[in-house]
């Protein structure tokens, strides 16, 4: 590899390498930032593989890797020690105190900054969806971020492995992904492009399916198109290939007075022509790798079963028509395959609801959570709030006394709220100042703008602070507020919490949303640490992948 140059930005990107399965030399995620990287001709990042063998062999890295891609090979050990603590992919901030940790987060971080770096590179922002949103929600609570970012990945890396001339069992997350591809997409201008699909199949005398009675992500009820398919003139393709070709999406003359008058019910679906609907989004980038490594082994081994994936086929070639990313794709050693005719519309369906299992999540219908009912159900039965004193006064900061950075009045918020948010620091703060020990590690999970990890911080200097929120703006307010305090006993984290893999004494939380308290506790008490919680002001709990309520 060529010899790296430390990057104006003095950001660092490490990227694991480690086992090599058949087909597939770096991890899918490694794979991901790679692909990724090389799409935008990102230049702004130092970037290292991380070996997680001392000997692990890099001869083969020459031979896949393009040599327009600048990286070094580490060791664990020569990891800062902020990344340490992280799963890895991660970037990291000069001077080594701000680390961004996960797959997802990673990503959205180097589309930002390649962005910034070459602002009249508009596809490059576009990445990140209709209001900037794709694959930002944290995968404990998104199961499209989920599956995308773990559950596909990690099957699809298992099923590398596990490969033999024995036809293993198809990842139950690629069905996932087939059925995904199936329903109808929603987009934010559905209603307006919906009427011209139903212009233009009136106007080729295509009768157009009826939907009514048909909920519009019934995953059995739709069968991919021969139009979609086959042509390059139809309207989902046109509009999703205009944004790539810088073309107008579709013509702004008023419809005909049937078109504008027919129901909703009666107008056609729009259908998949990237992942998450009409436009090419960071995440086709993240399942490029993914199916490319699943479909090699399918194709050399097992190909009869490509006829369960005909939608998935359609999408892999329609991802090779994006301008740059046969480039980018070579250059990190995803090579395309050509694959058979992609099947028709009278194919064999596979995936009916009898042989797909989804990962939607349970809900139990007689399970109300929030404050509201909460409150109703207690007032109901003559339970009403008390307020009283605080029983013990002396538990009380002096605000006046301390630095203004220090004050939750720092972190954009109205006085009233502030007031509220030194109360309920009054409360944890004195908690942990008399469960901490010089030495030890504190964790503000969900941290939010750093209320709670900032006075800790402030007050207990022979402490490390680590503060862990997966939302940017916050972390980077609590930065500011900590720089201007000259705080060198914090670290910040964006990571959703379970990539955070550090030991730790004590763990606090105040407010974090949801489920999110139970998964800081839970988090806690796998590490052994004390914990110091105050649960969601909201009070809305959900089931999700992880958690189930009521607890039994």
């Amino acid at each position: 590899m060529k010899g790296i140059k430390n990057s104006p930005t003095e950001e660092s990107l490490y990227l694991e390498y480690s086992h090599q399965t058949e087909g597939c030399i770096l991890p899918l995620h490694t794979s991901v930032a790679l692909f990724l990287l090389s799409y935008c001709d990102c230049k702004v990042f130092t970037v290292c593989l991380v070996l997680s063998e001392e000997n692990a062999d890099t001869s083969l890295l020459r031979e896949v890797l393009s040599q327009d891609l600048d990286i070094q090979v580490i060791s664990r050990q020569a990891l800062p020690p902020i990344v340490q603590n992280c799963c890895l992919p991660a970037v990291v901030e000069q001077p080594d105190v701000f680390c961004r940790a996960g797959l997802a987060v990673v990503l959205r971080h180097i589309i930002q900054k390649s962005y910034e770096a070459e602002p009249s590179r508009k596809e490059i922002l576009e990445l990140l969806g209709f209001k900037k949103t794709c694959l930002k929600a944290c995968a404990e609570v998104s199961q499209w971020t989920r599956l995308c970012e773990l559950t596909i990945p990690l099957a699809v890396e298992n099923f590398l492995q596990e490969s033999s001339d024995q036809p293993p069992a198809i990842p139950e997350e690629i069905l996932q992904l087939e059925r995904k591809l199936s329903e109808p997409v929603r987009v934010h201008n559905d209603d307006k492009l919906r009427r011209q699909k139903l212009k233009q199949q009136k106007i080729a005398g295509v009768k157009p399916p009826s939907s009514k009675g048909k909920p519009r992500g019934n995953a059995g009820a739709q069968q991919p198109c021969k139009e979609l398919a086959g042509s390059s003139k139809s309207l989902e393709l046109k509009v999703a290939f205009s944004k790539l070709t810088v073309q107008d999406t579709a013509a702004t003359n008023r419809e005909p007075s049937d078109i504008r008058k027919a129901k909703t019910s009666d107008l056609p679906p729009l259908e998949h022509v990237f992942a998450e609907g009409l436009y090419f989004t960071l995440a086709d980038i993240v399942l490029l790798p993914c199916v490319h490594h699943f479909l090699v082994i399918i194709c050399k081994k097992f190909s009869e079963k490509l006829e369960q994936f005909p939608l998935l086929a359609s999408w892999y070639q329609r991802i090779q028509e994006v301008p740059k990313v046969k480039t980018a794709a070579s250059k990190c050693g995803i090579h395309f395959l050509c694959l058979p005719e992609v099947l028709n519309s009278a194919s064999k369906s596979y995936l009916n609801s009898n042989e797909v299992i989804a990962v939607e999540e349970q809900n139990d219908p007689f399970f109300t959570g929030g404050p509201r009912p909460t409150m109703t159900k207690l007032m109901e039965k003559g339970i009403e709030a008390m307020f009283s004193p605080h029983p013990c006064p002396s538990w009380t900061l002096d605000w006046n006394s301390l630095p203004a950075a220090v004050s939750p009045k720092e972190g954009k918020m109205s006085t009233d709220r502030a007031l509220r948010k030194q109360q309920q620091l009054n409360n944890l703060v004195y908690m942990v100042l008399n469960q901490a020990k010089p030495g030890d590690r504190i964790v503000d999970f969900c941290s939010g703008g750093g209320h709670v990890g900032i006075v800790l911080a402030h007050m207990l200097p022979s402490c490390q602070v680590i503060l862990i929120e997966n939302k940017e703006l916050s972390l980077i307010r609590a930065k500011k507020r900590s720089d201007e305090l000259g705080l060198s006993n914090i670290w910040f984290i964006q990571a959703n919490m379970e990539y955070f893999t550090g030991m730790f004494n004590i763990g606090v939380a105040l407010h974090a949303c949801g489920v999110a308290t139970d998964m800081v506790i839970e988090h806690c008490i796998q590490t052994r640490a004390s914990f110091i919680t105050c649960p969601c002001c909201y009070g809305f709990i959900q089931n999700t992948s992880k958690f189930n309520f009521p607890k039994r």
